[in-house]
C-alpha cells in the first residue's frame, strides 16, 4: 500500500512539474491562490479572537476616523478609515475594531510574504528590498481596501445583524474578510510578480545557483 501511494504521489508531482514547465504563469497563479486561501482561513480564525479581546477594552467606545477625502450623500464626511465609537452595528466598532482588523491583516501578510516568496515565486531577489516594496504595496492596498470598505461594510453588518443578531455579526465578519481577500487576490498577484521577479543569471541574495522545481529538486542540466 505504501509503495502504491508512493507511485501515485510521484505521478502527481511529475504531472504538476510538467504542467509548471508548460504553463509557469498559470501554475504560479494556482499556487498563489491556494496560499491566499490559506491566509484567508487564517484571518477568519484570528479575527474573532482578536476582536473578542479588544471588545473587553474601552477602545470600543473610542472612535477612529482618519483621512477625510470627500462628503457622503447625507452631507457627512467620508473617511478612508471610519470606525465610529460604539459596538457594531449601531456604532462602527471604534478603535477596537480597527486594531483587530489591522493586526489580523498584518499577521497574515507577514506569513504571506515568506510563503509567496519561497513557494510561489521561488524568488532569490534581495529579501530586504522585496520586503520594502511589499510593505509599500501593503500600505497602498490597505488604504484602497479601507476606502472600498466604506461602501459595503455598514450595509452588510446592518443587514446580517438585524436578522441574526450576534450570529449575523460573526457572519458579517466573515463576509467582510472574504471581500477583502478577493480584492487582495486580484491586486496582489501582478504586484508580487514584479516584486519577486527572477533576475536572469543572478541569485538576488548573492547565491547564483539554479532555481529548484516544485518539490525542491535541482534540474539535472543545472547541476
Amino acid at each position: 500500500m505504501d509503495r502504491l501511494n508512493g507511485i501515485r504521489e510521484t505521478r502527481v508531482l511529475r504531472s504538476w512539474n510538467d504542467f509548471s514547465e508548460r504553463r509557469p504563469a498559470v501554475a504560479q497563479f494556482v499556487v498563489f491562490s491556494l496560499l491566499s486561501t490559506g491566509m484567508t482561513v487564517l484571518q477568519l480564525a484570528l479575527m474573532p479572537l482578536i476582536k473578542w479581546i479588544f471588545t473587553m477594552t474601552p477602545l470600543v467606545e473610542q472612535s477612529f476616523q482618519a483621512f477625510a477625502v470627500s462628503t457622503n450623500a447625507d452631507g457627512s464626511t467620508f473617511y478612508i478609515f471610519d470606525y465610529a465609537a460604539g459596538a457594531l452595528p449601531d456604532g462602527g466598532g471604534g478603535l477596537a475594531y480597527f486594531l483587530a482588523v489591522q493586526i489580523t491583516l498584518l499577521v497574515a501578510q507577514v506569513i504571506n510574504f515568506f510563503a509567496q516568496r519561497n513557494i510561489t515565486f521561488k524568488s532569490r531577489t534581495n529579501i530586504w528590498r522585496a520586503a520594502a516594496w511589499y510593505t509599500v504595496a501593503y500600505v497602498v492596498i490597505t488604504f484602497a481596501a479601507a476606502a472600498l470598505q466604506g461602501f459595503y461594510k455598514d450595509p452588510i453588518y446592518q443587514f446580517m445583524v438585524d436578522r441574526w443578531g450576534s450570529t449575523g455579526e460573526a457572519g458579517a465578519d466573515v463576509v467582510t474578510m472574504i471581500v477583502n481577500a478577493l480584492i487582495s487576490v486580484v491586486v496582489y498577484f501582478p504586484i508580487l510578480k514584479i516584486i519577486f521577479r527572477q533576475e536572469p543569471g543572478t541569485g538576488g541574495d548573492g547565491d547564483a545557483g539554479p532555481v529548484p522545481d516544485a518539490v525542491g529538486r535541482v534540474p539535472a542540466h543545472a547541476r
